[in-house]
């Protein structure tokens, strides 16, 4: 039985962690807030008092938490990642970060003997917990190919990119084309209330018609009644991801106006208060002016 850690047990590490143990691996946790780790630990999963702790004798490594930031500490604190692997291992990071930051850290984790894998995930929470997460990587397909049968325990769809950076930098245009979505949706509810529409049949509509994705038909109906309390992706996320994305495409020498756009507005969002609120908040504040 191969060994796994995973680092990380918010809305998306937990779902995808259990699943992990459901695959028969023996499986170390760690998180931040240690009260997070109670439910694998009751289904079996061993949980460490740091990162180091955690990752001692792992074949693989997984990490998701919360940014740049959290990911360094993570991997490059004092009892970070690097402080405890085993040389060989397969390294993971599935935390949406900062594109130079991801070219970073595989660096780092190649000149300390591991195995990198660049592997930012969608399909949110209820994908997490069902197993049916997509999986978008960057990294030597050998490296894949030794952690695929780890990444199939939650995971449908497995894109690979290229090589380490590849997969973040098509997750960050992603999430930015998803911000996009969000605050076009926004907009639109906004006119349609204006003009008498009949905003769950307008949500409906959205949801089924020519404009339809999956962010549309998830983030209509909350804005069709005004509720952002559920958090499915929280505003503040949605924000940094959006950030990093228009930051790639200026390191690209890319002109984006629209993800211009809504970055902005997104970090308006997050200082009006509303960042731990869904991400269909965006709709307050365009509402609001």
């Amino acid at each position: 039985m191969r060994k796994v850690a995973f680092l990380g047990l918010g809305l998306m590490g937990r779902g995808m962690a259990l699943n992990v143990l459901k695959a028969g691996y023996d499986l170390s946790v760690w998180n931040r807030s240690p009260g997070k780790a109670a439910p694998l630990v009751d289904a079996g999963a061993k949980a460490a008092d740091s990162p180091a702790e955690a990752v001692r004798d792992a074949d693989v490594i997984v990490t998701i938490v919360g940014d740049d930031d959290a990911s360094e500490a993570v991997w490059l604190g004092d009892d970070g990642v690097l402080q405890g692997a085993k040389p060989g291992a397969i390294a993971i990071e599935s935390t949406t970060v900062s594109h130079g930051w991801m070219v970073k850290l595989g660096d780092a984790c190649t000149e300390a003997g591991l195995r990198f894998l660049d592997c930012p995930v969608t399909g949110g929470p209820p994908g997490a917990q069902s197993g049916q997460l997509t999986m978008l990587v960057g990294g030597e397909a050998d490296v894949l190919d030794g952690a695929r049968p780890v990444l199939e325990s939650y995971a449908k769809r497995i894109y690979h990119f290229g090589p380490v950076g590849a997969g973040t930098a098509y997750k960050l245009i992603v999430n930015t084309i998803g911000a996009v979505q969000a605050a076009a949706v926004a907009e639109g509810m906004m006119v349609a209330k204006a003009a008498g529409l009949p905003l769950d049949l307008v949500a409906e509509a959205l949801g089924s018609g020519s404009v339809a994705s999956p962010m549309t038909a998830y983030i209509a109906p909350r804005m069709a009644k005004n509720e952002h309390e559920e958090v499915r992706f929280a505003a503040k996320w949605r924000s940094k991801d959006a950030g990093y994305g228009v930051a790639m495409a200026h390191e690209l020498d890319c002109a984006v106006p629209a993800f211009e756009y809504v970055a902005d507005l997104f970090a308006r969002t997050v200082d009006a208060g509303l960042g731990a609120r869904n991400e269909s908040a965006i709709q307050r504040l365009i509402e609001n002016g």
